[in-house]
């Protein structure tokens, strides 16, 4: 949020509330703008973490589900439809982009950072924090096939791995599920549970999500997961948190000041509108 405020003959910009008197009135309010986008619906659990800190911005999400999952898309695909989002986000008004996709991220991030003059916050993977909670010595990781193999994700796993044993898995049908709305039940469960078991079964007691739809199964995670072991809860990490805190202070730095009031939300898509608006309505 921005007030431009009028002296005499030149105009100024101040970041903060004050009451002016004399030659100093406040003529207009432009509050920030946040775009967010997604393969799908996935990147919602990011947005749920950062309106919870910023909740007065005005945001834009768009939801790529007709080319939705990425998991298996080649990077030149991508990279091309972040380019089309990107566009299309700064076009509707966005200061500063968050790309809600772990695939995305390490697929486009650099290529977007290089060419538009815009701040983007992109996924980080989990590594370090999870390290840092295991107690068995043993992280289990669910991904999609995209990050797992990626550049960032491998020296992120080098990085903070190094003295812990890694356990990946494809969380094979997961962003189907929550893409359908379908995030707990029998068919949740059932579905998680192929690719958490050969993770359980590793030792792993800490499950990194590394894909910004699998938050929305947490409750199926940890229901297949006391089926699967009778040992505690497991340890979910959702990188969501901490990307909706360095989202504040990117913003605090590009000076870029938080709204205290109510902003508003756009919905868009690639896909089907009411789809995506049912969605949002359920999981948000």
């Amino acid at each position: 949020m921005y007030f431009l405020l009028l002296l005499s003959n030149f105009a100024t910009t101040y970041k903060d509330s004050k009451d002016f008197v004399g030659n100093f009135y406040i003529c207009t309010l432009v509050m920030a703008t946040i775009g967010i986008f997604d393969s799908g619906v996935g990147g919602l659990s990011v947005f749920r973490e950062i309106r919870k800190r910023l909740p007065g911005e005005n945001y834009i999400y768009f939801s790529d589900s007709a080319h939705c999952p990425y998991g298996e898309r080649t990077e030149e695909f991508i990279i091309n439809r972040c380019r089309e989002i990107t566009e299309f986000l700064l076009g509707k008004g966005a200061d500063i982009i968050v790309v809600a996709c772990n695939t995305a991220t390490a697929a486009a991030i650099k290529t977007l950072r290089e060419e538009y003059p815009v701040q983007f916050i992109g996924m980080e993977p989990a590594i370090k924090p999870a390290a840092q909670m295991t107690k068995t010595g043993v992280v289990g990781v669910l991904a999609t096939a995209g990050t797992l193999k990626s550049d960032k994700y491998l020296r992120h796993k080098e990085k903070y791995a190094s003295d812990i044993i890694i356990a990946e898995h494809v969380g094979e049908g997961f962003v189907e599920l929550v893409e359908k709305g379908i995030t707990s039940g029998p068919e949740a469960v059932n579905t998680v549970r192929h690719s958490l078991e050969p993770l359980i079964k590793a030792g792993a007691d800490t499950i990194v999500l590394g894909c910004t739809h699998y938050p929305f199964l947490a409750e199926a995670i940890q229901e297949a997961g006391s089926e699967i072991s009778n040992e505690k809860a497991l340890q979910l990490i959702d990188p969501a948190p901490a990307i909706a805190k360095r989202l504040m202070e990117v913003m605090d730095a590009e000076g870029i000041p938080h709204n205290p009031e109510n902003g508003s939300v756009t919905l868009h898509t690639s896909g089907n509108k009411d789809i995506l608006q049912r969605l949002y309505d359920s999981l948000i």
